[in-house]
């Protein structure tokens, strides 16, 4: 029973080193994604929906316009978007 124990502890973490689906290298350093690929497509199919939503809304209201301002930088330009409403 005594070996038992730590063998199914270790059993268990190196199972669960198999479900790390995507490791991403960035500026932030190293991230895993441990979700499987079912749970990642269903999440972004949320997002286009939820994205979908919002284009909807924001097309049903006519009086929204887009205000883009331009402004110099040492670096270069800075354009920022706005949606104002009246």
């Amino acid at each position: 029973m005594k070996i038992m124990i730590p063998a199914l502890v270790a059993a268990m973490l190196a199972g669960g080193a198999a479900y790390a689906q995507t490791f991403e290298i960035g500026p932030g350093g190293v991230s895993v994604d441990p979700r499987s690929p079912r749970e990642r497509a269903v999440e972004r199919e949320i997002r286009r929906e939820e994205r979908a939503e919002r284009w909807d809304r924001r097309r049903a209201r006519s009086d929204c316009r887009l205000v883009t301002t331009v402004r110099e930088t040492p670096r270069g330009e800075v354009r920022r978007t706005r949606e104002v409403c009246d």
